[in-house]
Order: C-alpha cells, then sequence, then structure tokens
C-alpha cells in the first residue's frame, strides 16, 4: 500500500512540475541582473513578547550563477518586566554575502549564500538603565528560490550550515557563539518568517 502511495505521488509531483513548465516561463538569470529579497516578522500577543524584525537584501549578478549584495536587517523586542513595564531592545546590522546558484530544476533555483556583518544593539531597561552592545557576524546557509513568475520568487532557507556571532557590550564581557549544523534541514513550512524576492 505504501509503494502504491509512493508511486502516485511521485508520478502526481512529476505531472505537476511538467505542467508548470509548459503554462509558466522558466526564470533564467543573465549577467548584470538585480534583485531585492527580504522577511518580515512580527510577534504580539498577551503571553509572548512583542517581536517585530525586516531584513532586505539587494543582489546583483555576476554571472548565471554567481551573485554578491549587501544586506540590512532591523528588529524591535519588548519583554515584559515582573509585571512593571518593558524592557525594551533595537537592534541595527549591515552586511554583505555572496551567493551561487547550484541547482537549477525548472523555476525552483537552489543556492548557498555565505555573509558577513556587523550588529549593533541597544537594550533600555524598566529602570532607566541601558546597554549598548557591537558584534559581528557570519553565516553560511543553503537556500531556495521557487518563481511563481518569470520576476517574483518565494525563498526558503533550507538550513543553516554554519553561523558565527561575537558580540562586545559596552559594560561586561565579549561573547562568541559558533554553531555548526551538518545534515540538518530545516522544515521550510514551518519556517517563522516568509521572504519574497523580486528580480528585474
Amino acid at each position: 500500500m505504501k509503494k502504491k502511495f509512493l508511486l502516485l505521488v511521485t508520478v502526481f509531483a512529476i505531472n505537476f512540475a511538467n505542467a508548470q513548465e509548459t503554462t509558466m516561463p522558466k526564470a533564467t538569470f543573465s549577467k548584470g541582473d538585480m534583485w531585492i529579497e527580504g522577511g518580515i516578522s512580527v510577534t504580539t500577543g498577551d503571553s509572548s513578547n512583542d517581536y517585530f524584525a525586516v531584513t532586505p537584501k539587494l543582489g546583483f549578478f555576476l554571472d548565471q550563477k554567481w551573485a554578491v549584495g549587501a544586506d540590512i536587517n532591523y528588529s524591535s523586542v519588548s519583554y515584559l518586566s515582573n509585571g512593571s513595564g518593558y524592557d525594551k531592545s533595537n537592534s541595527f546590522g549591515i552586511g554583505g554575502f555572496a551567493r551561487y546558484y547550484f541547482l537549477s530544476l525548472g523555476n525552483f533555483k537552489a543556492y548557498g549564500e555565505a555573509g558577513l556583518g556587523y550588529n549593533h544593539s541597544k537594550m533600555d531597561y524598566v529602570n532607566g538603565t541601558s546597554n549598548v552592545s557591537n558584534g559581528i557576524k557570519a553565516n553560511i546557509d543553503l537556500g531556495i528560490n521557487y518563481f511563481f513568475t518569470p520576476k517574483w520568487a518565494a525563498t526558503f532557507t533550507l538550513a543553516e550550515v554554519l553561523s558565527y556571532n561575537n558580540v562586545s557590550p559596552e559594560d561586561g564581557d565579549s561573547t562568541s557563539d559558533l554553531v555548526i549544523n551538518v545534515n540538518l534541514f530545516n522544515n521550510i513550512f514551518a519556517q517563522p518568517k516568509f521572504g519574497l524576492l523580486y528580480k528585474w
């Protein structure tokens, strides 16, 4: 029974992919193409901290597979502090990245990306004190774009292969974190952030 079900799913997927290929123009990349990409994340509620983040990226294709770009990220978080008010954190970061598209299956485009950047954050406490931190970030990710038109795509992060963060607070000791994930893929349908890409 399982084999029959798997066979039916496979046949359906192949037919669906073929139908997509014949009804929608294939997305292609060329030297000089540019794109803007990003995600927005918002969390609010009585049982959670209020959170807002926006992460735009701008990229430029060097050829059909290689691209470089810059990114900006901003986030704001409010933490309930013992029921007496909210501690608030604001963070801003800038960075650069290189991206390589290593697999193209119709309008599915898989890529690897390496990035390096700088972060600045400030924490304001209810008691009137504050703490400022500066840091360096680095990452290697695997992702995928699905182009539902020749110019618009949904974007997903499949795996965060490597991430490094070094934080240096004004009052306190510096901390460094290195995380390496090998053969660990996220469920793209369970990601808390939804990303879109527009290419021109």
